[in-house]
């Protein structure tokens, strides 16, 4: 069997450096890192990463706790665009990702729990936000390497974050409806207990308040984030006797939702009804029509997330509690003027 001290004397460096080079320590020059990671694979050494985790008391690995129910995610492409943004920071530090989910609140806590306790894990990244999460304290009391990708309500503002300005986000997607003429602008929310959904539905309230516009209750419905949510909404919405001319909708996906609702009930976008959403995930161009949506830099989500957590594991400074990645709105042809645009 080959070991540290066998490619310590191929490579002509000390066990200490081949050690080094294997935590992919950073004051090992690339060349020598270069130079002993070829010759270990000529030689076909691998490391006992278990063996090394108890001497370091590390793992090396990073948990990803999935919202819940996690089939939800995998049929959002945003979801897929922030893991690549974690992973690509991860994998470059040399860290590994471990992915789990839970069916219900205590589960979640059940499941972090036994990797916290296990130190199976080096440090959590929790991809959602809800009000009075029990699993926040959870990681708090123990003092665990942790980041939501999200805001933190007031109970846990002590918590790293990473997130938008989505009440802003949500406002300027609002406020472009208003300036394309619409005053009847209704609004397809996402699940309540969610801090996004809060938050997107405040930017949309504040929009309408400050350009003198009544919101209406029946103009906003709840759901999930998915394309039958907004599928539904629209059998509802298009049933009213005085209906919006406009939507803001919490998701691309739930959008694909509202367009499939629409034309199955004969109605066209945006020449019935102009929709803005969230997310700029790449489908939302390619939709019929294509979707004006908010921006929201989710690869750096992820990637910022990912970076945050190992510098807390790594006992560096961290100066900001919350980071918050800008967003931008790009419009096309899903949001048209039905009148002379407002100063």
């Amino acid at each position: 069997m080959v070991t540290i001290k066998d490619i310590a004397k191929a490579a002509g460096v000390s066990p200490s450096t081949v050690s080094r080079v294997v935590s992919n320590h950073p004051r090992i020059s690339k060349e020598t890192s270069d130079k002993v990671k070829r010759i270990m694979e000529e030689m076909g050494y691998h490391p006992n990463v278990m063996a090394k985790s108890l001497v370091s008391k590390t793992t090396r690995t990073l948990a990803i706790l999935l919202p819940r129910p996690a089939e939800e995610m995998f049929q959002d492409f945003f979801f897929g665009e922030l893991l690549r943004g974690i992973l690509t920071q991860s994998t470059r530090a040399g860290y590994d990702m471990l992915l789990t989910a839970a069916t219900s609140e205590q589960d979640e806590i059940d499941t972090v729990a036994r990797l916290v306790l296990g130190r199976r894990v080096d440090g959590v990244i929790l991809l959602s936000s809800r009000v009075n999460d029990p699993l926040i304290d959870y990681l708090n009391e123990r003092d665990f390497p942790s980041v939501l990708i999200g805001r933190a309500d007031s109970s846990h503002e002590n918590m790293l974050c990473v997130d938008n300005d989505n009440v802003q986000a949500a406002f300027d997607a609002t406020r472009h409806l208003i300036s394309q003429g619409h005053e009847r602008i209704g609004f397809v929310s996402g699940p309540p207990n969610l801090t996004l959904s809060h938050d997107r539905m405040q930017g949309y309230l504040k929009a309408l308040e400050e350009a003198g516009l009544k919101a209406r209750s029946e103009w906003i419905v709840e759901g999930e984030f998915l394309q039958e949510s907004g599928y539904r909404a629209m059998s509802f919405i298009m049933s009213l006797p005085e209906r919006p001319t406009a939507l803001v909708v919490i998701d691309d996906v739930v959008a694909f939702g509202v367009l499939r609702g629409l034309t199955e009930l004969g109605y066209k976008v945006p020449k019935d009804l102009s929709i803005v959403s969230f997310n700029n995930i790449t489908l939302s161009e390619l939709a019929s029509p294509p979707i004006s949506s908010v921006d929201i830099g989710t690869y750096q989500l992820g990637y910022t997330a990912s970076q945050l957590l190992l510098r807390i594991i790594q006992e560096e400074p961290v100066h900001q509690r919350r980071i918050v990645i800008p967003h931008k709105l790009v419009v096309r042809d899903s949001s048209i003027s039905i009148a002379p645009k407002r100063s």
